[in-house]
């Protein structure tokens, strides 16, 4: 008789601490609040690895509720259980357990502390279940789910218009990919009659290869793609995700490490069978993850607030991701998401201790110069913590970042040639960005000013960026004390920096031999046919190797060497630099105007639009007999709508909580009669 793993469990642990503080937080205080929100997620790791050290590594499947809806159509709640899936499940309970764990500290002092606790439960809630989702129509459930609990973590602090309006950004943002994944979605079931997983990569395992960009699984390849570029802030809809900084420290960790983020290379992983029938879109992924690294890597270099340099640092980083899976090395791009989850994390949480040693200042040449002789004087666990990170992330020899970002350029660089070459060239360059960026950050932000360190050096055109002081919400550095000096965090916070900064040293050991490859193989082909279609891994001379591996070790040592020359040597050269290039160094300080560029040529003309037809039309009489009874039926109807609309978005997540739980709790009964 087949072991019940109980899967359910792992997510609906989650929920459970979700509903408990939604319910009971206002009544039990903040200690109870936080005890529950972390207990619980803490409980769902350890299910995790008790399914985990249960799982007999074949695949599972963990049938649940069915319903028939009309026609053929099914829905099932049923989870699904593979190497990929027992990844991902573990990478989101660790992590988002040390980052509940984290909260406890940074958090002790904000508003809202149950309400807070127990939207990271949902969050984790809805990450599971779409991670364990055993269709397309449940993944996409949890998808949904994942955008809404985002959606107000990042607006958080709701009471100022930037974090309101950062929220409402991601949501829209997130709604344009979310419209073409659907497409694909409601494509597959046409195609395939199913959305199970299995059925469908069976079935499309049967068909041929396709040519061009015209055939079935090319077109569901390419909607599914502009959901994944939605949810893992791609180009062009990266716009949300610098502005999610808006939300608390915490909540970047955990949308930028293990969850949200990552959601899109995960969906493109799954669907390996489809996509290795469609090489014209999985060229399509290659080259916007090349682009997308690349770009966003030379935003970075100029941004000064530290969460910022961050948010840009984890839309390149995912863009490596893209270019692994464009060239069918899906276990590369995974083992960049697990380690990527380690270091991301880790610096996040690194960075909210920094904002809180500094009384909520993010600048990080403003930290340089209220810390006297250098932030790592006061806060050496930060500091050491937080090089571990920067050296993970830029690819420096040992760490974990080194060997999944190593492992991704020599697959692109196996896979393609001639002109293709470039994408491989692109990805090399944004690792030397990468480098050079973080170690600017590092140097600037702990180290003491060198001699002769004009503020000039950092900022010549004497531009202030948008948000570069207290853009993340904890604590005011105008309300700080002048005479408060910088601190260490609480143990509370210090703890999880610790675990993070073991696994983001030595992550990369995991995939020792291949293991981690050869483990996640299975998940890539579902199918004995479907390895007839997959290309088979390039073949490179150890010389080849050698050299490649030693050219990616030079690129991030030399990232590390310029910022150290600009930024502690000659510290006049970075603003002699931008002097001599201005309208570069203008066009990369301003984002190269993309946000501009879409309010100018979308927002205020939709704005305008609206505004002319539905309410001047109505109110003045400028539009003639149809249009004004249509914009005043429209007006009327609004308005009796709205009435059925409370406003409260705790009230609208109780709704969704309330039927998830009920869906889990009759799983749970029909898992355990």
């Amino acid at each position: 008789m087949p072991i019940n793993l109980h899967l359910w469990l792992v997510p609906g642990l989650c929920l459970a601490g979700f509903l408990l503080n939604l319910v009971f937080g206002r009544l039990w205080g903040k200690s109870i609040a936080g005890a529950v929100g972390v207990g619980f997620s803490g409980l769902a790791l350890l299910a995790a690895l008790w399914v985990a050290h249960r799982w007999s590594g074949a695949p599972y499947i963990e049938p649940h509720a069915t319903w028939f809806l009309a026609g053929p159509l099914r829905v099932s709640f049923g989870l699904f259980l593979d190497p990929l899936s027992l990844l991902m499940m573990l990478i989101v309970t660790g992590v988002g357990f040390l980052i509940h764990l984290y909260s406890l500290g940074y958090m002790s002092e904000e508003g809202g502390f149950y309400r807070y606790f127990s939207l990271l439960n949902l969050f984790l809630f809805f990450m599971l279940t779409l991670v364990l989702a055993g269709n397309y129509l449940l993944l996409f459930a949890g998808w949904e789910g994942v955008g809404f609990a985002s959606y107000i973590l990042i607006g958080f602090f709701f009471r100022r218009d930037a974090a309101a309006r950062a929220g409402i950004k991601a949501f829209v943002v997130n709604r344009i990919g979310d419209f073409g994944f659907l497409l694909g979605l409601f494509l597959i079931f046409a195609r395939f009659g199913s959305f199970n997983y299995q059925t469908v990569f069976a079935r499309a395992a049967t068909l041929p290869v396709e040519s061009g960009w015209h055939g079935p699984l090319t077109v569901i390849a390419l909607l599914l793609l502009v959901g994944a570029l939605g949810k893992s802030a791609q180009l062009p809809l990266y716009i949300w995700l610098p502005d999610a900084m808006e939300g608390p420290t915490p909540v970047s960790a955990l949308i930028h490490a293990a969850t949200m983020v990552t959601a899109g290379v995960y969906m493109i992983a799954r669907s390996a069978v489809i996509y290795d029938h469609s090489p014209a879109a999985r060229s399509l992924v290659l080259a916007i993850g090349a682009l997308t690294a690349i770009f966003a890597a030379s935003i970075g270099v100029l941004q000064r607030d530290i969460k910022r340099i961050l948010a840009y640092s984890t839309i390149s980083q995912i863009g490596y991701m893209f270019m692994a899976c464009g060239v069918a090395a899906y276990g590369a791009g995974v083992f960049h998401l697990m380690t990527h989850a380690f270091f991301k994390a880790l610096l996040f949480l690194g960075a909210g201790s920094v904002i809180h040693a500094m009384h909520g200042e993010q600048d990080i040449f403003r930290i340089r110069s209220l810390a006297p002789g250098g932030l790592k004087r006061y806060a050496p666990i930060t500091f050491w913590t937080f090089v571990i990170a920067t050296c993970a992330i830029s690819g420096i020899p040992g760490f974990s970042g080194y060997f999944s970002k190593d492992l991704i350029l020599e697959r692109v660089f196996a896979a393609t040639s001639g002109a293709g070459r470039i994408w491989w060239a692109l990805g090399l360059v944004a690792a030397f960005l990468t480098a050079f960026y973080m170690f600017r950050a590092l140097f600037v932000t702990f180290f003491p000013a060198p001699a002769g360190a004009p503020e000039s050096a950092a900022h010549p055109t004497g531009q202030e960026p948008a948000g570069a002081a207290a853009a993340g919400g904890h604590g005011n550095p105008e309300n700080a004390p002048r005479h408060a000096l910088p601190h260490e965090s609480p143990a509370v916070m210090t703890i999880p920096l610790l675990g993070l900064a073991v696994l983001a040293a030595l992550g990369g050991y995991l995939n020792w031999g291949d293991r981690l490859l050869h483990f996640l193989a299975p998940a890539f082909s579902p199918t004995p046919n479907a390895v007839a279609y997959r290309p088979l891994p390039p073949f490179l001379t150890a010389g080849v190797q050698h050299a490649l591996m030693a050219l990616t070790i030079a690129v991030a040592l030399g990232g590390l060497l310029l910022a150290w020359v600009l930024y502690r040597r000659r510290p006049r050269a970075a603003a002699q630099w931008a002097e001599a290039v201005p309208g570069l160094y203008r066009l990369v300080f301003n984002k190269y105007w993309v946000d501009e560029f879409f309010d100018a040529v979308l927002i205020t003309p939709l704005r305008a639009i609206s505004h002319w037809v539905l309410w001047r039309g109505v109110d003045d009489g400028l539009i003639a007999g149809s249009l004004r009874g249509i914009g005043g039926g429209l007006l009327k109807t609004s308005d009796g709508l709205r009435r059925q609309i409370s406003g409260s978005l705790r009230s609208y997540a109780a709704w969704i909580a309330a039927g998830a739980c009920a869906a889990v709790i009759y799983m749970g009964w029909l898992t355990l009669r």
